[in-house]
């Protein structure tokens, strides 16, 4: 065999998911639907568990959508932590808006309204976590705000890098040809920054993780 996961292994390993939440089924058939994109639950999962083992205070999220990934931060720090998170659309910003009072910890998320470009350099305060997953075309850019808001030791959690496998070559549509490039961009970036100790794991899209040294 030259491959770990074919269909069968993939079905054997979706047969383990707990699907014990109904506000979040909802959502990821909502998004479905609707063609919103949001982070495929098993990165969803491992981002739970890299928040449950650093314990971050303030989080910042980078693209709310419809505020799935907000309210799974949300539910996973403590009591007392925050997320800030920021959406330039104002119809993923309502529709996200009606998913947190439904949540349980709308108290513990701040929407922000606007674009990431213009906000992130507004902001006066430091976070221990921060999710990116933004338009591809902006990653650079907000990637560089990111590094100058993350703390010492904070870990910065980025969706997309390997791009529907596009980031890796091959025959690219048209229509991902500019998102791909951006990606390839951004992940030579990524790897090579000496203030950053990163990675790029094969978990969902891709999902790059860094520690800020």
């Amino acid at each position: 065999m030259s491959r770990i996961l074919y269909p069968a292994q993939t079905k054997y390993l979706n047969s383990f998911r707990k699907k014990d939440d109904p506000l979040l089924a909802e959502m990821e058939e909502f998004a479905e639907k609707n063609s919103i994109p949001i982070l495929s639950w098993h990165s969803a999962f491992f981002m739970e568990q890299i928040i449950q083992l650093h314990k971050p205070r303030r989080a910042l999220e980078i693209g709310t959508a419809i505020g799935y990934s907000t309210i799974r931060m949300a539910r996973t720090m403590g009591r007392s932590a925050v997320v800030q998170t920021i959406e330039m659309s104002k119809h993923n910003a309502a529709l996200a808006k009606k998913y947190f009072e439904r949540s349980g910890v709308s108290n513990r998320i701040e929407l922000i309204e606007g674009d990431a470009l213009n906000v992130m350099p507004r902001l006066d305060k430091k976070y221990d976590f921060i999710f990116l997953d933004a338009d591809k075309e902006d990653y650079k850019k907000l990637f560089d705000y990111s590094m100058l808001l993350l703390k010492r030791r904070g870990v910065i959690f980025v969706d997309n890098l390997l791009w529907q496998g596009y980031a890796a070559g091959g025959h690219i549509p048209d229509k991902y040809r500019t998102s791909a490039r951006h990606i390839r961009s951004f992940n030579k970036l990524f790897t090579s920054l000496p203030n950053l100790i990163s990675t790029i794991i094969p978990i969902g899209d891709g999902i790059g993780l860094g520690i800020k040294k």
